[in-house]
């Protein structure tokens, strides 16, 4: 006869398994999380909690911990409980007077908010407005780059390109154009996404001069003799155009 303490049985909804395995394939949860995720899933399928432990390299106890813990409160009881400690002494208005002054305008003395500018404006002390900062996932510093094409062919000609350079024909001369002048006044081509809790503010990688002139240049790879020429248009033509 087996001795022991017996097991509940753990039945999953649809709802459940669906919302289990998310949280056990994701890359960006806690890894706790992820293993009792597993875990549920795996005392599901009937597999003994030494079986688990092996698995996930931990005990049979913390296994059995939290097969109970999901058995009386189900996906809840997966998350960490909240600790005792000291008493937080920053109001919730004055944390969300600094989140608000962050997300919604740049600081004066600066491109972006730095935690000592955070720190400065707020009256909140740097090692508090790092870890508010890492809380809600603000990341003033990191900036990304998207881009919406609004070019009807846009699949077509990436096709294209892609194609010349995958499978390139016979005796072909293959030439790369690119710009870079480096003096100009410029705008982005799209309006700029702004930071929010938990993603970084984004902005178009390409943008749009204003009354600047445009350099063109072309090396002669044979003899290394550097052509250059300034136009006043930025146009085909005049690139195409011989100096």
């Amino acid at each position: 006869m087996p001795t022991g303490r017996p097991i509940t049985a753990i039945v999953l909804s649809a709802d459940e398994q669906t919302q289990l395995r998310s949280l056990a394939a994701s890359r960006t949860l806690p890894h706790a999380l992820v293993a009792r995720a597993k875990l549920v899933l795996w005392a599901a399928q009937q597999k003994s909690n030494t079986e688990i432990a092996e698995r996930l390299h931990c005990t049979k106890a913390t296994v059995g911990k939290w097969r109970q813990r999901f058995v009386e409160h189900r996906l809840a009881g997966l998350y960490d409980e909240l600790r005792s400690g000291r008493p937080r002494s920053i109001e919730d208005d004055r944390v969300a007077a600094l989140l608000k002054r962050t997300l919604s305008r740049k600081p004066t003395a600066g491109t972006h908010w730095t935690v000592r500018l955070a720190a400065k404006a707020s009256g909140i002390s740097k090692s508090t407005v790092h870890r508010l900062f890492q809380v809600f996932a603000v990341q003033p510093h990191r900036t990304r780059s998207f881009k919406l094409s609004t070019d009807p062919f846009f699949v077509e000609k990436v096709r294209d390109i892609v194609g010349l350079y995958l499978n390139p024909p016979d005796n072909a001369l293959v030439l790369c154009v690119d710009e870079k002048s480096q003096i100009q006044a410029l705008d982005r081509t799209q309006p700029v996404l702004p930071m929010g809790l938990g993603y970084v503010e984004g902005v178009t990688h390409d943008y749009v001069r204003h009354g600047t002139t445009t350099l063109f240049a072309a090396l002669d790879v044979a003899t290394g003799t550097v052509f250059a020429e300034c136009k006043a248009h930025h146009r085909h033509q005049e690139c195409r155009r011989p100096a």
